[in-house]
């Protein structure tokens, strides 16, 4: 058994007794009131969801394990001469709660390196899809078909004890994780580069062997461990990651829970921002010309945006009350390697124009850039400008918190999801703005 294995069946059973003792004690205990608003308005705000895994501060952003994540590129391991984290050292962290040494993150390393081989029937299932397919729904295609490579459905069909049924879950989850990167690096061949695929590298970290196998040079590797680490993971509200918990809650294993989080994340309403943003200020360039405007000319092109009932894309967020620290992680990136890129500097310019110009506008309660602002350009700068393919990078961040979260949900026991619903003249009878319908209660006679 690996060390973070031991560590981790340490943490769940020291972490039982406080979620016991919670359902048993103050299983009645009133959290939050739920309005009406809010159950026709997509539950947005409702506190009925549990994850230790990471936590959205309106004031800070994102904490992964209570660690900001200037704290997170700051205490984790980095490969030698890089500027960002190891992937698997993020995981480690997700998963256990702790920063990992470096011999830790080593260690699991080549745990992810033994487990990359992907089955030959999978890239028949990619194969399968004709050309000018969705990525995403080749993506999620290629997870679900994995579902038979599932220990946890093995072991729940042989009749494993439910304590252990985060077990064979941590094992699936590793498994998926280490082949996310060569499913969509064959997904990009196939589609993009007429299948001329490369060939992984077991010797290189998740980062730098998703790099080469997408045959981009340094510093492309950090851009990806940048890019995975950001994305990660988002509390459990939001499409993706409630869907997998949703799917999961059924037992389903990793790999279907995976892949219906992925189609979630395929909506436009949640993962296509970046390259809708992309697509905008590319516009944006097309209208000004190909030139780069003054801050009065962008200034003003911005309001004649908003006078004209449109929005900015990548500026405000439904719970941040400040820039996004994934923006700015990339911001600071950005400054250092892109800092001449012509579209860099319409983003350079934007971030100090548009906050001060929607808050004289006074509808934004956040007028500060989220991560979607720059994550496009990023990719773009680097030969990366396919726009459908930007989701699937989100998608294997992503996962890494799917993962860690699914593991612990089975290791705390959490039940099936089943929430209740009403009826549109329930609610109308609870505001007081419709009577009871007497003749439907005592019939026609």
């Amino acid at each position: 058994m690996s060390n973070l294995k031991n560590t981790l069946r340490e943490k769940i059973e020291a972490w039982r007794p406080r979620t016991k003792m919670l359902l048993e004690e103050y299983g009645n205990t009133v959290i939050d009131k739920v309005t009406i608003g809010q159950a026709i308005g997509g539950m947005r705000g409702i506190k009925c969801l549990v994850t230790d895994i990471s936590y959205l501060d309106p004031n800070e952003g994102i904490r992964y394990r209570g660690y900001t994540l200037p704290e997170v590129f700051k205490l984790l391991p980095k490969p030698k001469n890089a500027e960002m984290p190891y992937v698997e050292g993020l995981f480690y962290l997700l998963l256990t709660g702790e920063i990992p040494n470096e011999q830790e993150v080593l260690d699991l390393v080549d745990e992810f390196s033994k487990r990359r081989i992907l089955p030959r029937y999978v890239y028949e299932v990619i194969d399968a899809w004709p050309c000018c397919s969705p990525p995403m729904a080749m993506f999620s295609s290629a997870i679900l078909a994995m579902s038979r490579e599932s220990f946890f459905a093995k072991k729940y069909k042989a009749g494993i004890n439910k304590n252990e049924y985060w077990d064979p879950m941590y094992e699936d989850g590793l498994n998926m994780l280490a082949k996310l990167p060569e499913i969509a690096t064959y997904i990009y061949a196939k589609l993009y580069r007429e299948g001329k695929r490369i060939v992984g590298n077991p010797n290189l970290d998740v980062g730098a062997n998703f790099a080469h196998m997408m045959g981009k040079a340094k510093p492309y590797d950090d851009v990806t461990r940048m890019h995975f680490i950001i994305h990660a993971d988002h509390e459990s509200g939001n499409v993706s990651a409630h869907t997998a918990h949703l799917v999961g809650s059924s037992l389903s294993d990793v790999y279907l829970a995976t892949s219906a989080m992925i189609n979630g994340l395929a909506g436009p309403l949640h993962g296509l921002a970046n390259q809708e943003v992309l697509r905008w200020l590319q516009e944006v360039m097309e209208r000004m010309g190909g030139e780069i405007p003054t801050e009065e000319e962008l200034r003003q092109f911005v309001w004649d945006t908003l006078h004209s009932g449109q929005i900015v894309p990548g500026f405000g967020h439904a719970v941040l009350r400040k820039t996004d620290p994934r923006y700015m992680v990339q911001r600071e990136f950005s400054l250092k390697y892109l800092a001449d890129d012509p579209i860099f500097k319409y983003v350079d310019m934007l971030y100090r124009i548009v906050p001060q110009v929607l808050i004289e506008q006074n509808k934004a309660k956040n007028p500060w850039p989220n991560v979607d602002a720059q994550s496009g350009v990023i990719q773009w700068h680097y030969g990366v400008t396919e726009y459908d393919f930007y989701t699937v990078l989100f998608g294997i961040g992503r996962s890494i918190g799917i993962v860690a979260n699914l593991i612990w949900d089975r290791a705390l026991l959490y039940p099936l999801e089943r929430p209740k619903s009403l009826t549109t003249d329930m609610l109308e009878e609870i505001a007081g703005i419709k009577e009871k319908n007497l003749t439907h209660e005592l019939g026609d006679d």
